[in-house]
């Protein structure tokens, strides 16, 4: 597909500024949280797309000529500077970053990781629906091209604002199965990752439902349409699904219901070439035209659940016609004179207004010439948050009340910013984890803002990608392996997070989640919504985008494309990507920090996010590390 122009916007990439040239070294000094580039100017004209300062008026035909040939320039670019690190995806092909892009609109704005499912989200809008509408059929077109992420077989987690400035939540995590025990994993983790036994009730139709009969406005049967439309007439297979098809070769060649699909010919399928997915295109149409209970109740339902139990689960129908989604009070947190609005428990969502309290007196990106500084507190506030969240799960099975408010209070911060040394980390232990004594991801993000400021941050997941690697014949549907959420004793999950005992798996129980679907207003006026993917690095991407956006005067595409650090406590590294300030790097080792670089085109965590600024403008950008692309109009 073009990326020129499709919404009646310009699309322009970094390569387009003309930013004057300027050494690494002088760069690198700048701030370490920037990864040591040089921001660019936002002015633009109205109605376009871009990244950075406004360009002089040119022709249609030479703007189209100028975008290809410096798109091309950039993409070299790209792969001259990137670093080859020590970390690999399994076999998994070399993928570059697609060029990143900022968005510029004047009505409303939908990014997500795929630009045919941000293009749908905004022909939703421009057809008179609104965020919420958008929200739905972007995610199902997701849930269709990169079926890896997310799906109608998974849950999530979606905060809505409404124009009137209310922000609810709503809660369409999977539960544990009726028949799950605490201890139903310890002879075979294994069981919690793959196969039947790790696969949760399905969440995300019931929720999609919720939001549209609450606040949608066009048909349900339109907003399924074109996911529809995508699965059965096919598309183009694009990088990011390439990449993970080559990663699971074997299974797509092997498995037959997967190379029905995925290895048609016999030999898996690669980028550019077509494919099709007709069995969930019949499945999204039954549900489009009678409704979410369709999923729930009666042949589709019979069909995944027959699936499930025949590779080892213990589903039932009574599990599945028991699901309900939850409405919720948002959590809600102050950082630099915005109001943060996330998701609470199961979410990650009180850690992260926890870890900006933390850091909000630090001032950060005041001081310059000790940037490095800044960043070594950044980790010891990671760290400190991510020991706090070790006493999170579902709330309607521990009694959470008193915990959260504690995370939640700026006192609590004060006192753990004590504890903070600008001289030395600390072992583990010193952050009070509550854990027994004793990197892969398949989720996506999508946000959306209307003419009204009307703002959707929806996160949906299967986990793994790929799930737990059933695909019912049947209903085309993947099946996710959200089993693998909730704590094994004794045995850390997929992302290398410890067992808590406050994340057990009991029957009806949401796993504890790392999403935190964002929303920052300023002044009672919308002014961002975000959310990320990739496991455990969720938390700490969307940590950074605001930090970057608030605290460095970033533009949103600028916050998202910027080297980002990671640490969870355990296992007890600081992740950092190429790219990064070296002397940020080298400071961390002085204070005792383990680190390890690796390579950004990897793409373990990624964010997608739309923003208005205070002159009415909308910007929308999609992360590159996932090859995203937003779309506006």
């Amino acid at each position: 597909m073009s990326n020129n122009g499709t919404n009646g916007t310009d699309l322009l990439s970094n390569a387009e500024l003309g930013r004057p040239n300027s050494s690494p070294q002088d760069e690198s000094e700048t701030s370490a949280l920037l990864g040591g580039r040089r921001r660019p100017s936002t002015n633009s004209q109205n109605g376009k797309r871009l990244s950075g300062n406004s360009k002089r008026s040119l022709t249609d035909d030479a703007r189209k000529k100028i975008i290809i040939a410096l798109a091309s320039i950039s993409g070299a670019l790209l792969i001259i500077l990137t670093v080859t690190l020590v970390h690999k995806i399994g076999s998994a092909p070399t993928v570059e970053r697609n060029t990143p892009y900022l968005i510029r609109a004047k009505h409303g704005a939908v990014a997500t990781e795929e630009i045919h499912c941000s293009e749908i989200g905004v022909q939703v809008l421009k057809d008179g629906g609104n965020a919420v509408d958008a929200a739905v059929a972007s995610c199902l077109c997701i849930g269709t091209v990169n079926m890896f992420s997310a799906g109608i077989g998974g849950g999530g987690f979606m905060s809505i604002r409404l124009p009137n400035g209310t922000v609810e939540v709503i809660d369409f995590r999977e539960t544990a199965p009726a028949g799950a025990t605490p201890k139903m994993y310890v002879k075979n983790p294994i069981l919690a990752q793959k196969g039947g036994l790790s696969v949760g009730v399905p969440g995300e139709i019931r929720g999609l439902a919720l939001a549209h009969s609450r606040y949608g406005k066009l048909p349900w049967e339109q907003l399924f349409a074109p996911a529809v439309k995508m699965a059965r007439e096919g598309w183009p297979i694009g990088p990011e699904l390439a990449r993970r098809i080559q990663v699971y070769r074997v299974m797509m060649e092997s498995e037959p219901d997967w190379s029905r699909v995925f290895a048609p010919n016999g030999t898996a399928l690669r980028e550019g070439q077509r494919i099709k997915r007709p069995a969930l295109a019949d499945t999204l149409e039954t549900i489009g035209r009678d409704g979410s209970e369709a999923f729930y109740t009666g042949p589709i339902a019979q069909s995944m659940v027959d699936h499930i139990q025949a590779n080892g689960g213990i589903l039932t129908m009574k599990d599945m016609k028991a699901y309900k989604p939850l409405i919720k009070e948002p959590i809600v947190g102050y950082y630099q004179g915005r109001k943060v609005y996330t998701t609470p428990a199961p979410t990650s969502g009180p850690i992260l207004i926890s870890i900006l309290n933390i850091l909000e007196r630090y001032n950060f990106g005041h001081f310059k010439d000790d940037a490095t500084v800044d960043v070594h507190r950044l980790v010891e506030a990671m760290k400190f948050g991510y020991a706090q969240r070790t006493e999170l799960g579902d709330p309607d099975f521990n009694d959470l009340a008193v915990k959260i408010q504690n995370i939640l209070n700026k006192d609590t911060a004060g006192a753990i910013r004590a504890n903070i040394s600008d001289e030395r980390t600390f072992p583990v232990e010193y952050y009070n984890p509550h854990w027994e004594l004793i990197e892969n991801h398949g989720t996506t993000h999508m946000s959306t803002v209307d003419v009204d400021d009307m703002a959707v941050a929806l996160t949906s997941t299967v986990n793994l990608v790929f799930g737990s690697k059933l695909m019912d014949p049947k209903t085309g549907i993947i099946l996710n392996d959200e089993m693998d959420d909730f704590s094994i004793p004794g045995t850390p999950n997929a992302f290398g997070l410890q067992p808590s005992p406050y994340n057990y798996p009991e029957p009806g129980k949401r796993p504890l989640s790392s999403c935190v679907p964002t929303i920052v207003e300023r002044d009672g006026h919308f002014e961002m919504a975000l959310g990320g993917s990739g496991g455990s690095r969720i938390l700490t991407s969307v940590l950074q985008i605001i930090l970057n956006v608030y605290n460095h005067d970033l533009n949103i595409m600028e916050a998202i494309e910027n080297p980002r650090v990671h640490h969870q406590l355990m296992p007890n590294v600081v992740d950092i990507e190429s790219g990064f300030s070296s002397s940020a790097v080298k400071f961390l080792a002085t204070r005792g920090h383990n680190v390890t670089v690796s390579d950004i085109t990897l793409g373990k965590a990624e964010v997608q996010a739309v923003m208005r600024k205070e002159d009415g403008v909308v910007y929308a950008a999609s992360d590159s590390r996932k090859h995203g692309i937003a779309a506006g109009y």
